[in-house]
Order: C-alpha cells, then structure tokens, then sequence
C-alpha cells in the first residue's frame, strides 16, 4: 500500500473553508499592502470586508452540520457556527469603524487589516476546537496578533504600554493554560473533549491531577476574559490601545476565549462540574464587583468602558456556573447581546476622536446631546442597555442568565448580580446625564465625512434594540447551538464508553 495515497486521506475541507477564506484574506492584504503609504490604506480595509463577507457566506453552510473534522481536532455543529457567525460581525463593525480611523491616525494598513483578520481566525479555531490542542493553538493565533494590534501606534507611549503589558501578562497567562492542559492529559489521557468527558463518567473523575488542571485552566480562561483577579491588564491596555482595536478586544477577544472556556467547562467537564463551580462562583462575585465599584471611579471613558467589559465578564460567569443547558444558552444570547452593544459604544469613542485630539475623557462628553444628538441617541441606547434597561438587548440577556442560574438553586448569587446592576447603573447614567444635562465638551467631527462608522454605530444601535424587544428567534438560536455542542459531545461520550 502507497502510504502517500492522497485519495485515501479524508481532509474534511469544508468545516474549514470559513477559516481558509480569512486566511487567504490575510495574506493577500499583507502583499497588496505592503508598499502602499499608511493615509492610503482604506482600500485595504474593504478588501477585508469582502473577505469576512466570504466567510460569513461560508459559515452560514455550516449551520444545521454535526459532527467532527480531522479526526476529533475540529467540532462541527450549531456552537462552532454561532460564535463563528457572532467573530465574523465583530470583526466586520471593528473594520467599519478602522476605515477613516487608520488613515487618519497614519497606522500601517498592511500590517493593521491582516493582524486583525489572523486573529478573528484564531478566534474561530477557538470556537471550532474539539481538542485542548487546537484550543490553545487558536488561542496564540488571535493573542499574539492582538498584542500587536494594541502597540500599533509606535509613537504613543500609553499604545507601547499597553502592548507590553498585554505580552508580558498575556505570556505568563499561557504558561498555566499549557500547564492545565498537560495535567488534563495526565489525569485522562486524552486531549479531545469526548474522550475526556467519557473518562469524567468514571470513578477517577476526583484525581487530584484533574482538580489542579482544572484549576490551571481556570487561571488560562480567567486572564483572557479579563475576570478577577487576573484582570489587572485590561483597564490600561483598553485604555492605550488604538480605541478600534480595543473595542475588537472587548468583544473578539471575549467571544473567542468564552467559546472554549464554555466548549471546555460546560460540555467537557460538565460530569465534574461540582469541583469547579464554587471556585468560579468566587471569581465570579470578584469580578462584578470589582468591576462596578472601580468603574464609579473613572474619569476616562475608555477605562470605564474596560472595568464595565469586567463586570461583564462576571455576569456571563454566572451563567457558567448554572452547569446547565438553559445557562450555556444564556451564555450565548448574552455573548450575542454584548457584543452589539459594546461596538456601539467604543464606536461613538471612535466618533469623538479627531487627529490631534483624544476625546476619551468623560468630560469630553459633555452637552452632546445639543451639538450631535444622534450620537447622544445612541450612546444612551448602548449605556441603558449596559444599565440592564428594558427592552434593550442588556435587560434580557441578564434576565436569561439571572433565571438560569435561580433554577439551579444560586439564589444568593443571583442576589449579588442584582445590587452589582444597581452599582453599574450610577455610572452609566452619569454619562448619560453628562451628554444631556451638562455643557462644554468637544466637537465631533463631522460624521458625514465617515459613513463607515456611521454604519457601524448605526448598526449596533439597531441590533441593542431589536435582540432585546423580539428575543425569541436569538435565544432559540443559543440554544439550538448550546444544545448541538451539549448532545454532539454526551453521544459521543457514551459511544467510547461502550
């Protein structure tokens, strides 16, 4: 037999044609680019739009798919497509509103367009892993290329700062991630998720080795979500960082790192879910409210925006630890919600900037409401649905965790979450007032010049409001992919357990 018969070799190419498309993408940008000046690169940046288009198209395919790619390494189903979808539109907005952006603030297009693109791949080889290897390859994927998205801006000293910090804790953060996954195999003596969940089904699920990897993981995930206390990174790389890239990094960063911190706790180590749902239901009340109660404090809307993506972080966590298909799906809709609101946001800190002005100071924001009432408009939608005001988008995504998590019997954490909330609401309604009741400020510039950005804020402030007054079909669509991943993986389970 030739061993080097290509015919007999199953490559499963579809479920990664979305994942080659960006790719490709990637690299025709960085050629094209390369001898193209900085002020000139806004056609780089549609071509990146037509690449996500092409993808977006590709993922679409996939939905109604199950079942598993290159031998386990790959899932395929409704989970990998949702978050897939969910990167792709992230990445799509952060492009819309890099457009005039990157010109303006003379960023290598090449370079920027590219970066962005290989780490929404990394993000999708998240979402897509079905081993802890592929997990952790796409995790360096998007890490490495957002470390250095954040240092872009080579003359700023706060954008250096802020690369370095993210590397150099971004580093250590890895090495108990691979440290996890290590002991994980130790303990079971696979990497893939089935096989580790059908060895979670039997006595040795209290090993000790299990328990610290588990643990080692918690540390890995904990740092990427920016959850307490592994989140002293977020405030000042959010702050430094290009205000496009940070807001690709409040939301893709997140989509990314919660679609395998998910995949892995509540579809792989569900069986085990009593060793680790106390730990995270600390890091969980940590992360709230540590998060409002600092968010009280800020005078930078960009480092408010990064302690409020903490608090975040804190409520999806409740969630997770419902351990349950209605809190996986609650994690999902709530993902979904938080990533329309969150551009939306950091696209009006976008509109507020101009070429020798920041414009990031919550001060800046004064009287807006009298010199730009749309941004104004939709800077309130964003901050009420932070706020958990019905019937945005925020109000039901925290009703679905909350109730998922009361079914579960977490009373007294549903009961933090809620005066969290009220914490949080004093600082989004601060600004609120700021732009309605307040004067001074500055001048945005003219937002007809930057129909881009525009869309992009439009866009979101239209999907804040419409995912949160007709929830059904979105919440449906959680649960139809939790629910792909949760039986997929228990089938599958069962079959190497016979």
């Amino acid at each position: 037999m030739n061993p080097y018969n290509l015919a007999a070799i199953n490559f499963a190419w579809l479920p990664i044609l979305p994942l080659i498309a960006v790719s490709i993408g990637a690299m025709v940008i960085l050629m094209v680019g390369v001898r193209m000046a900085d002020d000139e690169s806004e056609g780089l940046g549609w071509l990146g739009l037509a690449t996500l288009g092409v993808a977006f198209v590709l993922a679409l395919g996939l939905i109604g798919q199950t079942g598993f790619a290159f031998g386990g390494a790959l899932a395929v189903d409704g989970f990998s497509a949702f978050f897939q979808l969910t990167i792709l539109i992230t990445a799509a907005f952060t492009i819309l509103m890099s457009l005039d952006y990157a010109s303006d603030n003379h960023l290598a297009g090449a370079e920027y367009y590219s970066l962005l693109l290989f780490s929404t791949v990394g993000m999708m080889l998240m979402a897509a892993a079905g081993d802890l290897i592929v997990i952790f390859l796409g995790l360096e994927t998007m890490s490495i290329a957002v470390y250095v998205l954040a240092g872009l801006r080579r003359s700023d000293a706060r954008s250096n700062e802020a690369a370095i910090k993210y590397f150099l804790l971004g580093a250590f953060s890895t090495g108990f991630l691979l440290y996890g996954i290590a002991l994980v195999y130790g303990a079971t003596g696979s990497i893939k998720l089935d096989a580790i969940r059908a060895q979670l089904s039997a006595p040795m699920a209290s090993h000790p080795m299990l328990s610290l990897g588990m643990a080692m993981l918690l540390v890995g995930f904990g740092f990427k979500v920016a959850a307490v206390p592994f989140h002293m990174w977020t405030p000042d790389v959010y702050e430094g960082a290009p205000t496009p890239i940070t807001a690709f990094m409040a939301v893709g960063v997140k989509l990314g790192a919660f679609a395998a911190f998910v995949r892995i706790f509540l579809v792989g180590f569900l069986p085990v879910s009593g060793q680790w749902s106390n730990a995270l239901w600390v890091i969980a009340v940590l992360t709230m409210t540590t998060g409002n109660v600092v968010a009280v404090a800020q005078t930078n809307i960009k480092r408010l925006l990064a302690y409020s993506a903490i608090a975040h972080a804190g409520y999806i966590l409740v969630g997770m630890i419902a351990a349950s298909p209605e809190g996986g799906a609650a994690v999902l809709y709530y993902l979904l919600t938080y990533a329309f609101t969150t551009l939306g946001a950091f696209g009006i800190v976008v509109a507020l900037e101009r070429r020798g002005l920041v414009g990031d100071e919550i001060a800046d924001y004064r009287g807006l409401s009298t010199r730009s009432p749309a941004l104004a408009g939709a800077m309130a939608v964003f901050l009420l649905s932070f706020t958990g005001v019905p019937p945005l988008a925020g109000f039901m995504g925290k009703f679905y965790i909350f109730s998922a998590a009361l079914r579960q019997g977490y009373t007294y954490l549903v009961i933090i979450a809620v005066l969290n909330a009220v914490i949080a609401a004093f600082y989004y309604i601060s600004v609120t007032v700021a732009m309605f009741m307040e004067e001074g400020g500055i001048e945005p510039a003219r937002m007809t010049r930057r129909p881009a950005l525009v869309a992009a804020i439009g866009l979101s402030a239209i999907a804040t409001v419409l995912v949160g007054v007709y929830p059904a079909p979105y919440m449906t669509a959680a649960q139809n992919a939790f629910n792909s991943a949760l039986g997929e993986a228990a089938m599958r389970a069962a079959s190497l357990n016979q």
